[in-house]
């Protein structure tokens, strides 16, 4: 009987130390809560990722248990090094929240929660220039945007292999600008963009763009410059060249329908015409005499002219003198 109790009293005296030991632990911390962590938490649908829990002492004999909310997942012991555990996200669900307990004896403690979140990678991006030169100076626009991937984006130029702007980040889907100066050196430069989200080691690039290299007087972007405004002047051109002569034509066309038709020549022998025309007062006096042997054409008529309001007393035909 008393042997049972001496172990009872040992039992309860282990259970009292490691109490004690725990107390201990926290209070000297020496027993801290592990951090769990992993290299991003921006990820692809389907991408297998790593979760690290870690606690600062290294002496320790220490338990590590992963959690995906209340679903227990794996549990491993180590010493002295953190646990890595590598798990794959293919769906919402995995996303998390993540968290780890760390055990030692009957000390326990759990980590803060980690969730991963899915981000779509960028696509190549698209690169513009756009200059404008004087004498002496060019004065460059470059414009970089993806049109695929998660925002926010973040863009950086690049002269060559050379960085020529900071970091430029868009929240929304618009281009990124950067202007520069530069001098005329009459020779071509090399420009590139680089276009990049919260995914690491997915950076994309768009395609080398080279400007014309040109003389220190020469105006590669002139041309571009000029063709819109010169586009616009011959549309114009042509535009009152169409409304003047279109209204020439018909009107010599109407012309021509309305000629009288030619329906042969009738010789005949004339010998002396006048016209006369008698006045108001009644008298008659010569108005004008032609002398000549004409050769009439039938015509269709023609509306008789009047001389001071008097009858004519004449015949209108075409001469062929």
């Amino acid at each position: 009987m008393w042997k049972k109790s001496f172990l009872v009293f040992l039992f309860s005296l282990s259970v009292q130390k490691a109490a004690l030991d725990c107390e201990t632990m926290k209070k000297t911390n020496e027993f801290l809560s592990p951090k769990l962590s992993s290299k991003t938490d921006a990820i692809m649908k389907g991408q297998n990722v790593s979760l690290i829990c870690s606690n600062e002492n290294k002496s320790l004999q220490i338990t590590y248990d992963l959690f995906q909310g209340k679903k227990h997942l794996i549990n491993q012991q180590r010493k002295g090094e953190p646990m890595i555990f590598n798990i794959s996200i293919s769906e919402p669900q995995d996303l998390g929240p993540y968290k780890c307990k760390a055990q030692v004896s009957n000390c326990s403690k759990y980590s803060q929660h980690f969730d991963f979140i899915f981000v779509e990678p960028v696509t190549t991006p698209v690169l513009n220039i756009s200059a404008i030169q004087t004498e002496t100076d060019q004065y460059i626009t470059l414009r970089c945007i993806s049109f695929n991937g998660s925002l926010p984006i973040n863009y950086t130029f690049f002269e060559k292999d050379i960085a020529i702007s900071p970091t430029i980040s868009k929240n929304v889907r618009e281009p990124a600008e950067f202007n520069l100066t530069k001098r005329n050196t009459g020779e071509g430069e090399e420009y590139r963009c680089e276009a990049k989200n919260r995914l690491p080691d997915h950076a994309e690039y768009s395609r080398p763009f080279t400007r014309p290299s040109t003389g220190a007087d020469g105006c590669p972007f002139c041309l571009q410059l000029l063709l819109p405004g010169l586009l616009l002047l011959l549309i114009v051109i042509i535009l009152i060249l169409a409304f003047w002569i279109l209204p020439k034509y018909k009107t010599r066309k109407a012309m021509r329908d309305n000629a009288p038709r030619d329906y042969g020549y009738t010789p005949k022998e004339v010998g002396i015409y006048a016209n006369i025309c008698q006045n108001q007062a009644g008298t008659r006096h010569s108005q004008e005499i032609h002398y000549a042997t004409p050769v009439f054409q039938e015509v269709a008529p023609r509306d008789q002219e009047a001389c001071n309001d008097c009858k004519t007393g004449y015949v209108y035909s075409e001469l062929n003198f």
